[in-house]
């Protein structure tokens, strides 16, 4: 296995992937400069330092898999059932990361009255979502404590943001490698 930089020449490949996946969204556009990390992964002989790391973990650990039913007339099927069947320098997968900006907001309960702070809310909010914009950013998340969810989140609905139940959020924290 080798893991390289994405190259144009890969986009193809990572198309028949995306569409093999079934996901009802379409492939973002990797042109676009907010994504910052383009990472593909291909079938080869010589294994590279970045998967290095993580190849020598048996499969043992890892969760188990349910397998999905598939027709042997099923094209994809046919054409990716096992790594043993793959050319060398086949496109196995990718891994990309765009940027998104996480929003945070801080603003004095003791301070005015709830209509003035409503005001400087919006105020805020007007003046982030400008400068989220000029610097390139096309989303920001917010993750609303438990407590406040349901009154503020009808608020934050009334500003144009949208609860996404659609996905299921993960997230990753990342430490020094040694």
């Amino acid at each position: 296995m080798q893991i390289r930089e994405y190259q144009e020449g890969d986009l193809a490949a990572l198309r028949a992937i995306h569409g093999a996946q079934g996901f009802d969204y379409p492939l973002p556009d990797l042109r676009n400069p907010l994504f910052v990390t383009k990472l593909v992964l291909a079938n080869d002989a010589a294994v590279s330092v970045v998967g290095a790391q993580h190849m020598s973990r048996p499969c043992r650990d890892a969760a188990p898999l349910r397998q999905p039913s598939f027709s042997e007339d099923d094209p994809v099927e046919r054409t990716s059932r096992g790594a043993e069947r793959t050319a060398p320098g086949k496109i196995l997968g990718a891994a990309f990361l765009r940027l998104t900006a996480e929003a945070y907001l801080l603003l004095d309960p003791r301070a005015g009255t709830p209509c003035e702070r409503w005001q400087w809310l919006l105020a805020l909010h007007a003046a982030a979502e400008r400068d989220a914009w000029h610097r390139g950013l096309e989303d920001v998340h917010a993750w609303l404590p438990a407590s406040i969810a349901q009154k503020f989140g009808k608020r934050l609905a009334r500003l144009g943001w949208v609860r996404d139940d659609a996905w299921t959020p993960y997230c990753k924290k990342l430490m020094q490698m040694k």
